[in-house]
């Protein structure tokens, strides 16, 4: 009797997943939520369930529409009671999205649960969760392309793979149903104005997809590895050591060529560190016998570890000491995070506003900085218009987890202990693409070097007794 009963209730949900919504406030019972793919109508119970249970932590947006007109539900969780970290700086945040493939239920599936993980987690008291949520932003899109989904299949309802129809070498591959242009769908194209508009500083994105059980990191048009290498690697190594087995690798080799992509954009466009987190296809029966929470354990302990430790997915520059000698400021400067930078740099910001950069090592012939009258010009030219940082002793590079000291020429700055502030400018990653950040330094290493207190800064006593006696013996030569 149990058995006939569950299957009624399944059957009633596969009709319903393509009629309107009755009623949001009515989740689906815990049997078909661990056994069963969700449908466009079951989702959009849970996560209206969610935004009317949790308002402290659960922010639910509509952020476009299919191209059949279903909504793209955003949840935004974090602990919206604090607009920053504990300590006054921005919050981490992660960008997570499912479901370009309609037919991939188990990658959306995987976005869910990492949804639900956390909202339960904050209600049952998690004290981890509780700290996640304090110090980050989750943004979560759990099901892109709903038309596929309910009509299971690949495609949207225009027959494109919105997984090629992204504005990073649109075309370029061989492929299949790449759409008209880039960003023709609407469902590629809403996604990629919340990168654009809402989230352009994401420190980690995750696009989950089915097939083939791997992690794919960019390019997929190419077979090298990409610029920050270094953290790739770096989370590959700490995964497989000591979470899971799964593969990691480069999308070219790990799979096959592939462009346009949401990955490749999110990394060669936007700057994010980016993963493409495919679980394996045991998938293929409309519902699933294991509990999906089980089944998706081991991917959503990986997505646990990238999420609570997203801190250190960037360069994370930290100034030990510094030191003015004259006009001379001497560094030494650690990176925190786990990925490289080339691009760093010193401004001094006057007491009057005026800025003030380090002028390299042959000023006549090649300036640093030209034009540039405040700390905003320089970051709205990020590096790439009016400030040279490949002329010697403009800027600087620090690899990841590593440190570097040197030296730079302020030239005739007006440096003052009192109304005058040091700011450190550098990019997060080594990728063109990646943000730019202008962060003021610690007034506490700053150590300001008395002229005066120098050694030999007058003439020693015996200096000056060999003086007077040479001067003696040549008056009595002369005369």
């Amino acid at each position: 009797m149990r058995r006939s009963l569950t299957a009624l209730i399944l059957a009633s949900l596969a009709i319903s997943s393509v009629a309107p919504i009755a009623n949001a406030q009515v989740q689906q019972p815990d049997i078909i939520q661990e056994h069963w793919y969700h449908s466009y109508a079951t989702l959009t119970l849970d996560v209206n369930a969610w935004a009317d249970d949790y308002p402290e932590i659960v922010n639910l947006l509509v952020v476009g529409y299919t191209e059949l007109g279903r909504n793209l539900w955003m949840l935004q969780i974090s602990d919206w009671s604090q607009e920053n970290k504990p300590d006054g700086t921005p919050k981490d945040v992660v960008y997570i999205d499912g479901g370009h493939h309609g037919n991939e239920h188990l990658g959306t599936e995987l976005a869910f649960l990492t949804a639900e993980f956390y909202i339960e987690g904050w209600s049952n008291g998690d004290q981890n969760v509780i700290d996640v949520l304090t110090t980050t932003e989750l943004h979560i899109l759990i099901m892109l392309n709903a038309d596929g989904n309910d009509f299971d299949t690949r495609w949207n309802v225009n027959q494109v793979d919105l997984n090629r129809n992204y504005d990073h070498y649109w075309n370029t591959c061989p492929t299949t149903q790449p759409g008209s242009s880039a960003f023709s769908e609407s469902e590629t194209l809403a996604n990629s104005i919340y990168m654009n508009e809402v989230v352009p500083h994401a420190d980690l994105y995750v696009t989950m997809h089915t097939g083939v059980w791997i992690m794919l990191y960019p390019w997929g048009k190419w077979p090298e590895q990409p610029s920050d290498w270094e953290l790739f690697h770096f989370i590959r190594d700490e995964v497989n050591s000591n979470i899971s087995e799964i593969p990691i690798q480069n999308a070219n080799q790990g799979l096959y060529p592939n462009c346009g992509t949401s990955r490749d954009y999110g990394y060669g466009v936007m700057g994010y560190p980016t993963f493409t987190f495919e679980t394996d296809d045991e998938q293929w029966l409309p519902g699933t016998v294991e509990a999906l929470s089980e089944r998706l354990g081991e991917e959503l302990d990986v997505m646990k570890y990238l999420i609570e430790n997203v801190w250190y997915w960037r360069a994370r520059l930290s100034i030990q000491s510094l030191e003015l000698d004259g006009n001379e400021v001497r560094l030494n400067v650690s990176n925190l995070g786990r990925a490289s930078t080339t691009n760093a740099t010193l401004a001094y910001i006057t007491e009057e506003g005026d800025l003030w950069l380090p002028r390299g090592s042959d000023p006549n012939s090649s300036p640093c900085g030209e034009g540039l009258e405040s700390l905003d010009v320089l970051m709205a030219a990020e590096g790439g218009f009016g400030y040279n940082f490949s002329s010697p002793g403009c800027g600087f590079g620090v690899n990841a987890t590593n440190e570097t000291e040197l030296i730079l020429d302020f030239g005739d700055a007006p440096f003052s202990s009192i109304g005058g502030e040091f700011h450190l400018v550098y990019q997060k990653r080594v990728i063109d693409a990646s943000t730019w950040v202008s962060e003021p330094v610690n007034g506490s290493v700053v150590d300001y070097v008395s002229t005066s207190g120098r050694s030999l800064s007058s003439p020693s006593l015996f200096l000056s007794m060999i003086c007077v006696i040479l001067a003696a013996v040549k008056t009595r030569n002369g005369k």
